[in-house]
């Protein structure tokens, strides 16, 4: 039995450029060095498929790592700061539950099988703009409509979504742990800050509409929730229905680009685009997750101590070779079922993966029949690996179908 600090493992750059291009070739080195481990500047990397699944469950022996986030950041006073410190997802026990439990059932399957005639005339409208251009980058694209939906959900006009979207891509990328942009992602979160306490301001006491911002403010004004915390998870809402749900969007797209008789399909059999997305949360998704241990444990005979800093990269750990056949092949048909790792494990398990699952599914069906025989058309550029994964620059040229009288489902 060894402690993790006393192994000789294979050290991955994750901040860098070249690994957040193409981290595969690091990880197969690292697998060949240790099964299931490697080391890397942030903390250490659980590389395997059934090790992340097994450490992610042990909620007891595990924290959200909010200190170490702001003081990497240097992030201490600012509201960026608190909001990491404060915030649904760094919290535990009968707050998390108070908070998880106040918007919950907005994000459970009922609620979201409601929502899929609004997603499907979100992306509608949004093609009906878009598809006659014949090229754009789908990255800009792909920017619109996840975010939309969640809009709808919280019952607010989208006329407001151009004031912040900017602010919400910076969000998006402030847990990717690049110091030098401290300031600006400050920025972007006080004009965060500041639409959702308009929004709140102008829906009053709530009651009246009966979506979720009502319910929201009805659990502020008995005491659920604070003043503070509202807004918090309001941030956390909006971004989250803006970055990992569109980045997700545009993983797929970059997938099927290298498959377009997949593509096809998708747009003709709504049944087989849900099996193409599911493959999708396997072969490649947007968020990597990070956990500090804060009891000591022994797992496959190795000692990982308190205060320890693991990584797990959910983006590409259905690619493990130990658990999946022809990893690096896309294939909706794959005979295995391993349930994908995308929205983590334990009790921060994402909230809004049903809604973010139906939002592509719905996006992608109605996107291959306006959207033909896409290709494309310039350079292909990465994020960086920690935090949320994908691609920031993603030009296709396409031949553009008009919409059809009945869109196939």
């Amino acid at each position: 039995m060894a402690s993790i600090n006393d192994l000789d493992l294979e050290h991955l750059p994750i901040e860098g450029t070249e690994f957040g291009n193409d981290p595969m070739p690091f990880m197969d080195a690292a697998r060949h060095k240790h099964e299931w481990l490697a080391a890397s500047n942030i903390g250490y990397v659980v590389t395997g498929y059934r090790e992340i699944d097994d450490i992610l469950r042990l909620d007891a022996k595990l924290k959200m790592p909010g200190e170490d986030i702001v003081e990497i950041m240097g992030a201490e006073g600012t509201g960026w700061g608190d909001f990491v410190l404060d915030q649904m997802l760094t919290s535990s026990g009968e707050r998390h539950a108070r908070l998880r439990g106040s918007v919950s059932a907005a994000f459970g399957p009922g609620n979201v099988k409601r929502m899929r005639p609004i997603m499907r005339a979100t992306v509608s409208r949004i093609l009906d703009e878009w598809a006659p251009k014949g090229a754009f980058d789908f990255t800009d694209f792909a920017a619109q409509f996840p975010v939309q939906v969640m809009f709808a959900l919280l019952g607010t006009s989208i006329d407001k979504l151009p004031a912040i979207i900017k602010s919400l891509e910076i969000h998006g990328e402030s847990f990717n742990l690049e110091v030098e942009n401290m300031g600006i992602i400050e920025e972007g979160y006080q004009t965060l800050w500041r639409f959702v306490d308009d929004l709140i301001a102008e829906r009053g006491t709530g009651g009246e509409n009966g979506d979720l911002l009502d319910v929201m403010i009805t659990a502020n004004s008995n005491g659920t929730v604070s003043d503070k915390e509202l807004r918090q998870l309001l941030i956390l809402m909006f971004a989250a229905g803006y970055d990992t749900t569109k980045n997700l969007l545009i993983l797929l797209m970059n997938s099927l680009l290298s498959h377009p008789e997949i593509y096809d399909r998708c747009g003709k059999d709504f049944d087989y685009a849900k099996k193409t997305v599911r493959e999708q949360l396997r072969f490649a998704t947007p968020s990597n997750t990070m956990r500090i241990v804060t009891e000591t444990f022994t797992y496959r005979d190795v000692v990982i101590p308190e205060g320890t800093m693991l990584v797990f990269p959910l983006t590409i750990s259905g690619r493990d070779p130990a658990v999946f056949s022809e990893p690096m092949t896309f294939n909706p048909d794959r005979a295995e079922r391993n349930p994908t790792q995308a929205f983590g494990r334990g009790m921060h398990i994402c909230l809004g993966q049903f809604l973010a699952v139906a939002n592509v599914e719905e996006g992608i069906h109605l996107i291959a029949q306006r959207i033909r025989n896409p290709r494309l058309a310039g350079e292909r550029t990465w994020k960086p690996f920690p935090g949320v994964w994908g691609i920031t620059q993603l030009p296709v040229e396409f031949d553009a179908e008009p919409a059809p009288a009945d869109a196939v489902h």
